[in-house]
């Protein structure tokens, strides 16, 4: 199974804001726990391509890649420290071109039809529909209308109480921050298992959108 197969059939990735060495493997655990095994690690937090280079190469079963990544040096920067797709808030061709040169799947923002079209053409594997919440769920569908082959995966906004609606309106993922981890939380044994629990959430309401 590639990169953008895992990251369909899970159906969710954690935007993890603030990670590092010291944090993203309990985080990532507490994740993996339950069914989250898709992890976007940002990139503007000072020292994330170690904790992406921590996580890639100490977690089994877990996808780990980047997140706000706006320019193709960042983009091979953490392609080096083993991220395994790019995701971006913005479509830059070049960054999309970066993380193609190196077998890394690439998902750049965007969110009128003419920016998703665009970026489409220029080799994206998904697009991120960002920032999501602005047009809501009936947004997606109406997207699905005119370009059904696109594969959008919707961030910004995403929660418990409304992922199922992303999915049922045609989502082939969500990503979703601070209501599945906060990282400025302190990280005890009891918020690391509200985070499983979450995420537990989180794939039982995607299953049940999907039917599954």
């Amino acid at each position: 199974m590639n990169h953008i197969d895992i990251i369909k059939e899970t159906g969710v990735a954690a935007v993890i804001r603030g990670a590092t060495t010291d944090n993203i493997i309990a985080i990532a655990e507490a994740l993996k726990a339950g069914g989250v095994k898709v992890l976007e690690i940002t990139v503007e937090t000072p020292g994330a391509c170690a904790a992406i280079e921590k996580a890639s190469s100490e977690l089994n079963d877990v996808l780990v890649g980047a997140g706000t990544v706006l320019d193709p040096e960042t983009a091979r920067t953490a392609i080096m420290a083993g991220a395994k797709f790019i995701f971006s808030p913005t479509t830059n061709p070049k960054t999309i071109e970066m993380a193609k040169r190196y077998g890394v799947a690439s998902i750049p923002g965007a969110l009128t039809p003419t920016e998703i079209l665009t970026a489409f053409e220029n080799g994206a594997d998904l697009i991120k529909v960002f920032p999501a919440n602005v047009f809501g769920p009936s947004y997606i569908k109406d997207i699905h209308g005119p370009l059904p082959q696109i594969p959008l995966i919707t961030t910004g906004g995403i929660s418990v109480d409304n992922v199922g609606e992303y999915i049922k309106a045609g989502a082939a993922g969500v990503g979703v921050g601070s209501s599945l981890v906060n990282t400025k939380k302190e990280l005890t044994p009891e918020y690391l298992n509200e985070i499983t629990a979450t995420a537990s959430t989180f794939i039982a309401a995607v299953k049940e959108a999907r039917g599954k």
